[in-house]
Formats: structure tokens, sequence, C-alpha cells
């Protein structure tokens, strides 16, 4: 991103601002515009090669954003993980050279130490070049004001910054334990003058925008966007991708399709951010049949690629955050953004019928966050998952035993089982504490599924049925 003329910082550019409402220029409504016909006019590019979006207070903004929250780390020989500033580095300097300009962290993220690799890696670069986001998780109960103040003042001593551009309220959640997610916000942001005061401090340039990501059920969205007219927000971050488009409440209900929200955020004019544009990773490794559909269709692209196009797709969309955790992640995406293809009304079909076939595979909707971690009982359920969800689409999960391909999956799992996940972290240590049930953003009836997989594992063990 070039400097701005006169050598004006962004920080005295949004003083003369002031109140002003958002820079996004008018768009057709978003679930109606698709396909090559979707190309937003408020993209520019591409300049050079990365596509930009405009968003609030006329920053020219990445579609492509990253992610911070899957820094590369190395196993310390005491089973803690150390970030690689080298690599932090080496990536970041990478991204900024070809054009990606914003960089997604949060006080939680990485055990507390990525807002911290994050503003080490950046600190290289001039502010101008990159806009930073982070976030206020104060989920713990019961939400004290000053401990959410002093998580707001070590961002900014973490990030080493005298401003903020993107601030979000964090992981604004649907109903827990029979409690509305319209009254946990209220605990969380309103009774005890959180809100009031971060709105203080957009109004003083301390945060240049401020938002919210969400995972929920609709009555708490629909209950932000009633504050809309009141607080503006001047964006909102949402899970949004071609499984979670129309099929996010068939995985239990609580989570909300991202056409819902997609469609009345656009209504209102509110920049989208985008995140879980992979789920976690899972729409860059489908089952064969569905990675054989889209290779079919594009050899030379990956199969990450389509996920991405299709958050791109969709004019309202601001970024689509990714975390590259390795170089090849970042060139990859990178040449799919730089420039953008829209997806086809054919294109958005085939993702659409993908989506209906996902769901009804017998995955666990584990994004990997790792919100659910540490565990107190040591288990490593993100691994678990994510071992499972493999072999489901490798075809290795098999409980017949007359299936010629039995013992031959039988062994891919287990063999797999042990080495990914080590036998104190396993399945069958989880006692159903339900710890781990509030902190999953996908609320994933955690225990349940670890109990399924235990199960399932016992019988392979024993041979049996």
């Amino acid at each position: 991103m070039k400097k701005q003329e006169n050598n004006i910082s962004r920080r005295d550019f949004f003083r003369k601002l002031g109140e002003s409402s958002l820079a996004v220029a008018a768009v057709a409504a978003a679930c109606a515009v698709k396909g090559e016909n979707a190309a937003a006019r408020n993209t520019i590019g591409p300049e050079g090669n990365m596509t930009y979006r405009i968003g609030p207070r006329e920053d020219k903004v990445s579609i492509l954003g990253y992610g911070c929250m899957r820094w590369p780390t190395k196993k310390n020989d005491d089973g803690t993980e150390t970030i690689i500033q080298e690599e932090v580095n080496k990536l970041v300097d990478y991204a900024i050279a070809n054009g990606v300009n914003y960089f997604d962290t949060a006080p939680k993220y990485l055990r507390g130490k990525s807002e911290e690799a994050t503003a080490i890696a950046l600190q290289r670069h001039d502010r101008n070049e990159y806009f930073i986001a982070t976030k206020m998780t104060n989920t713990r109960a019961p939400y004290p004001r000053q401990e959410a103040l002093d998580m707001y003042e070590q961002s900014f001593k973490r990030l080493k910054v005298d401003f903020i551009d993107y601030y979000l309220l964090h992981t604004i959640s649907g109903a827990r334990n029979g409690v509305a997610g319209s009254e946990i916000f209220k605990k969380r942001f309103l009774d005890n003058g959180v809100l009031d005061f971060l709105l203080g401090e957009r109004e003083k340039g301390r945060i240049r925008n401020l938002g919210f990501s969400f995972h929920g059920d609709r009555e708490v969205f629909d209950y932000l966007m009633e504050m809309h007219e009141k607080v503006h927000w001047d964006f909102v971050q949402i899970q949004m991708n071609y499984i979670d488009w129309n099929q996010a409440e068939g995985f239990g209900g609580r989570n909300t399709n991202a056409s819902y929200l997609y469609q009345e955020l656009d209504r209102r004019e509110i920049p989208v951010i985008i995140m879980e544009p992979l789920r976690g990773g899972a729409l860059a490794n489908l089952n064969e049949h569905s990675a054989a559909r889209l290779l079919e269709k594009d050899p030379q692209s990956s199969i990450a690629s389509w996920a991405f196009r299709f958050c791109g797709t969709y004019p309202r969309v601001l970024t689509a955050l990714s975390g590259m955790t390795y170089m090849e992640n970042l060139v990859d995406n990178l040449r799919t953004f730089s420039p953008l293809k829209p997806l086809s009304e054919e294109e958005l079909a085939m993702l659409e019928e993908i989506a209906v076939d996902y769901v009804n595979f017998p995955l666990v909707p584990c994004t990997g966050c790792q919100y659910c971690m540490p565990c107190p009982f040591g288990l490593d359920i993100p691994a678990i998952f994510a071992h499972y969800n493999k072999c489901v689409n490798e075809g290795n999960v098999k409980t017949d035993e007359q299936d010629p391909e039995y013992r031959k999956a039988r062994r891919a799992f287990l063999v797999g089982y042990d080495r990914s996940v080590p036998r104190l972290a396993q399945a069958d240590h989880c006692i159903g504490c339900g710890k781990c049930v509030q902190s999953c953003p996908q609320n994933i009836q955690i225990p349940r599924q670890m109990r399924r997989i235990d199960k399932y594992v016992e019988k392979l063990r024993s041979g049996l049925d």
C-alpha cells in the first residue's frame, strides 16, 4: 500500500474525516449479484496484481487478509510450542511485497503470543503499509469492566501501536445454557460500560473502525443489527464459505447460514470480513469425489482456490482471512486473488452441490481454532477431530468387516491416530466435563463426539464390529 500524499498518517486522516459515513461505493444487492457480473464496483485493481476493495474511511484493503492465528510453531522439550519468528517475518515480508495489507490477530491466539509475533514482523515495515486488526476477548464471566479495559490496553503494548485500524468485539455467540445471546452480549459489553468506552476510543481515533466477529444464532445477530443505527458498526466479521452459505444451520442448528448474515449486512451497507473461508482447512481437503469434480473443472487450480473465489465473488466482502502457516499456502492464495476471478453461476451451483454432499458426510465440523484448548485433562481435541475427518475424507473410516478395504482402512486409521495424537491425549481420556463446549464457536458437543470416536477406536483395536 502506497503512503498517502503529503505524508498524512491514517490517524490524522481519520480525525479529519471525523464522523463521516462509510466510504463504500454503492453496489447491487449481494444475493442477486453473482458470477461474472458480481465484480464489485467497490473493487480496485488489480494494482500490480492484488485485488483491492474500498472499505471504511477510504481504506484500500487487499481482498486477501492474513489471519495470524496459525503462525508456524515448533515443539519444545516440555511439550509447549514456540512461534518461529524468523518464519513469521519471511511470511509477512512476502505478503506485503505482494500486496497483502490486512493482518488479523487477537489476545487469545497462540496462547497470547500472536499479537507480539505479528508486531515484531510488521514493525519492520512502514506503518502506512498495513492495517492491523485485533479483538476484545472478554469471555470470562462475570465480565468485569477493568479486565476488559486491561485487555484492550495490553493489545496496544503488544502490538506497539498508538492506534488500531480494526477492533472487534470477539466471538459474539448465541444462546448458552438457556441464556439468550443478546443477554450475554449485554453482560459482556453494555452493563459494564465497555461498549461505551470503545465508542469513545473510536471518537478519539485510537480505534479507527469498530466491529464484531460473529458465531451464533439469529436472535443475537438481529439484536446487533438493531443497534447499528446507534452504534454504527464499521464492519462485521462472519464465518462464510460455500458450506456455511446455506448449510451452517444443518450442523446442530445453533449457527446461522452465512447467506442470511451477508444479506443483512449488505442491506445496511456494512463491509464484511470473512473468517474460516476454508472451514479450518476442510475445504482444501475434500473427499475424493468432490475434489475430482473441482480438478476436472480446472486442473490448474488448487482445491482451496475455489473456496477463496467463492468469498471474493460477493461484492460486499472487504477481505477474506486465511491463516497461512506455510509459504506454499501464501503463494497459492496470492495466485487466486491476483487478480480475483469471480465464480460463474454454473460454478456457484456446483459448489452448492458439493456443500450438500459435505454435510451428509459423518464429519465433525471442527475448524481447528483451538478455543477449546487447553483441555484440563490433556486431550488434544483439534488433533483428534482433524485425524478423524482426514480419515473420513480418505475413506479410512469403515465399520463393515466384510468390506474388502476394511483391514487396510482399520490399520491406516489406528497407525495415523497413534502418530498424530499421543496416547494420553486421545479421546478415551475425555471425562465429559463439558468445559470445552462453552468455548466452541461451532457449538460442537465435544464430549459426545469424543465418546463416538472413542467407541469407534475401541472397536478397531479389538477387531470387533
